[in-house]
């Protein structure tokens, strides 16, 4: 769906003004875009758990001001929203949701928070099974944003919020924004950061966006870290056999070509068509992050990653 071809990687916003500070996102803004990154993301939730008020829109403005004193840098801004607290500690029990009314003073909160009259891509942070899908998507076709994507929904429910769009002479979702990695989470577990039901990138999801043209973009590809810091253990919802092969390729890609285990894992999701986001904190690691989604793997090694623990899927007509 996107035309931007420059760097692929998403440059994630989402602990800048808090645990990130202003000098430092600035820095991290900077040398994403001085090394041709194209597309921030935040959200206007970000990060209410970690800010002195109880509430997001830290992130979001810092970036206004990082764009107030850059004037004339292009960079694509995505945010999100649904996911706010309606008061300090009332999260997930009491968020702002995705009612039509909520939707569009989100919208006006985060425009001006980042001093911007619209954004590239807005998305639907989290499901809201209170409000009809169609509801929210009439509300979306009136603000000023040239793409809308939803993140951490069941595709039943993209669907029907696509169909909707599409129904009435509105623009469709075309993007989705889930949790996905090289190694899988065992099932019916979730990934630590991950808090949906609907959260990691399932087969079904993939195939969906697939057959639809739809972006997929990846968030803690790298497990905060993990495949490369010994400090930071993998993670144990990825404790199965499965992995265990999985990370034996990856060691043997990574020997091979000198690269990181962390950025193998970014080269091979966009060999499947995964735009992946980096949240980290230091220049070290954006730099790091930017080399990995350079990096060329060999349609051997894709292979050799691709087949670690896979079998060939059954022919859906079998039988019939």
């Amino acid at each position: 769906m996107d035309d931007v071809t420059q760097v692929p990687l998403v440059l994630g916003a989402m602990m800048f003004g808090t645990t990130i500070d202003e000098r430092t996102s600035f820095a991290l803004l900077d040398r994403f875009v001085e090394r041709g990154g194209v597309w921030v993301d935040t959200a206007d939730c970000y990060a209410f758990w970690a800010s002195e008020s109880g509430h997001g829109g830290d992130s979001e403005r810092v970036i206004g001001r990082w764009l107030k004193a850059r004037p004339g840098t292009t960079v694509r801004i995505a945010t999100k929203l649904g996911a706010e607290p309606v008061e300090p500690g009332s999260w997930p029990q009491r968020r702002a949701g995705l009612s039509p009314g909520a939707v569009r003073k989100a919208f006006d909160g985060s425009l001006e928070r980042l001093g911007v009259e619209r954004v590239d891509l807005l998305w639907l942070h989290q499901e809201d099974r209170s409000v009809r899908i169609e509801d929210t998507v009439d509300a979306l076709q009136g603000l000023a944003a040239d793409r809308f994507g939803v993140s951490n929904h069941p595709a039943w429910l993209v669907e029907r919020g696509r169909a909707h769009a599409q129904a009435t002479g509105g623009k469709p979702f075309d993007a989705l924004q889930l949790n996905a990695t090289y190694l899988r989470p065992r099932p019916g577990t979730l990934p630590p950061g991950v808090a949906h039901r609907f959260g990691v990138l399932s087969d079904e999801q993939a195939d969906y966006a697939k057959e639809h043209g739809m972006d997929v973009w990846a968030y803690t590809p790298l497990l905060s870290g993990a495949y490369d810091n010994p400090m930071k253990p993998i993670p144990d919802v990825y404790d199965h056999l499965g992995n265990a092969a999985r990370i034996a390729v990856l060691d043997a890609v990574a020997a091979e070509t000198g690269a990181a285990r962390g950025q193998v894992v970014l080269a091979w999701l966009l060999s499947h068509g995964l735009r992946p986001m980096l949240g980290g904190s230091k220049v070290d690691q954006l730099d790091a992050a930017l080399d990995g989604v350079a990096l060329t793997l060999s349609a051997d090694q894709l292979a050799r990653l691709d087949a670690a623990d896979r079998f060939d899927w059954a022919d859906p007509y079998a039988g019939q």
